[in-house]
């Protein structure tokens, strides 16, 4: 029988603080929101030329970059590219496995929820702006620990499923470029329309929270913060349909695409899966049979930075409906129809492989705890 070892995480890893010494010509600096889930996501991104002599830290292939800004944001990556010239911000330790632990299966101890609501209940616990916690902190938590060919079992049916997400990523990712390939070639220098003169616009509301009761709804709830670039299957929230009649929310059909209007997300968008409502921050664009779903989703997509430039406020950045509506977009609607007849079954494939990932991560949350605990023999 396998014995199973508790360990601080103290003994199994380092923090590094080596400092970049400014000694390349060209660096790759990586930030807290370059990394997510596990995934360093920028790390094509273009060298800087100008960051010689700046405190910055250096970090190798194999190891993990974990932000101390709230951990519940999930802001860590597993270094799985030769890192030769890339550097970390100091908001990023720098975390190295040693010969106890797999580095995989020290990944994938970070990645649990166990030790991220540990980590976040101790970031709130602290005074000042941001829930921060340090490398004293987090290597006081305790972990138990197989040997390290029981790690490599482990890690290996978790990994499995990582792959088949990672895999139609990918598959997203191509499909979607195709299709915003096309958009450009057809529609950039088309003759246009006004975006409000055609398509129906709303916004959305914010039940009160004084009715916690308002908040055990069947329709997902959409916060600017959850707009991803993709399909909504889910939400943080649910609402009812008493919340819905006692508050500005609507329910949105199916394929609506919402653009962030307030704060830090101004221009991210997103497409309905199914029925939802939104709040107050969200512009939602109804799709009808001259603009469909396919089209307004690459509108959206294509006018992001644009509205992030139009911004207004110094308090808060913004826009508005109006400014949404005063977007050009393209009048020649049998081109628009081709579009969607070309694209939609890009766009049905999206879908499909959007739901599946999030029922495989859910597999993969329920597994991870029950392998690392000992629970399910191997």
């Amino acid at each position: 029988m396998t014995e199973w070892k508790t360990y601080r995480l103290a003994d199994l890893c380092d923090t590094i603080s080596d400092t970049y010494k400014g000694c390349a010509d060209e660096v790759v600096l990586i930030n807290t929101s370059d990394v997510l889930e596990g995934k360093c996501l920028n790390h094509t991104k273009e060298p800087n030329r100008n960051l010689k002599g700046q405190f910055k830290k250096t970090f190798k292939k194999y190891d993990i970059l974990y932000s101390e800004i709230r951990p519940a944001n999930k802001r860590f990556a597993y270094i799985d590219f030769d890192a030769t010239n890339y550097i970390a911000s100091t908001k990023l330790m720098v975390l190295r496995h040693n010969e106890k632990i797999e580095p995989l299966y020290f990944y994938y101890i970070l990645q649990s929820q166990s030790i991220i609501d540990e980590l976040q209940m101790l970031a709130e616990s602290r005074s000042g702006t941001f829930p921060q916690i340090t490398f004293a902190e987090l290597s006081r938590l305790e972990v138990k620990l197989p040997n390290r060919e029981v790690q490599r079992q482990i890690f290996g049916i978790l990994g499995a499923i990582d792959d088949k997400i990672e895999n139609n990523r990918r598959i997203n990712n191509n499909l979607e470029q195709q299709a915003h390939a096309l958009y450009k070639q057809w529609f950039v220098d088309s003759s246009t329309v006004k975006l409000g003169d055609v398509v129906k616009t709303t916004s959305g509301g914010t039940p009160s929270r004084s009715h916690m009761e308002f908040y055990v709804g069947k329709y997902g709830w959409v916060k600017s913060k959850e707009l991803n670039s993709s399909f909504i299957t889910k939400t943080e929230e649910t609402i009812t349909d008493d919340a819905i009649a006692k508050s500005a929310a609507k329910l949105l059909p199916a394929k609506s695409i919402l653009i962030a209007m307030y704060g830090a997300t101004v221009g991210q968008y997103a497409i309905l899966s199914q029925p939802m409502t939104c709040n107050q921050a969200v512009c939602a664009l109804l799709p009808n049979e001259n603009y469909p779903y396919t089209y307004l989703f690459m509108v959206a997509k294509n006018i992001k930075e644009e509205l992030a430039n139009k911004a207004i406020g110094s308090a808060q950045q913004n826009i508005s409906q109006v400014i949404i509506k005063d977007i050009d977009i393209s009048s020649d609607i049998e081109k628009i129809k081709q579009f969607h007849k070309i694209v939609c079954p890009h766009f049905e494939v999206m879908e499909k492989n959007q739901k599946e990932n999030e029922t495989l991560a859910t597999l993969r949350d329920t597994l991870l705890p029950k392998l690392m605990n000992g629970e399910i023999k191997l």
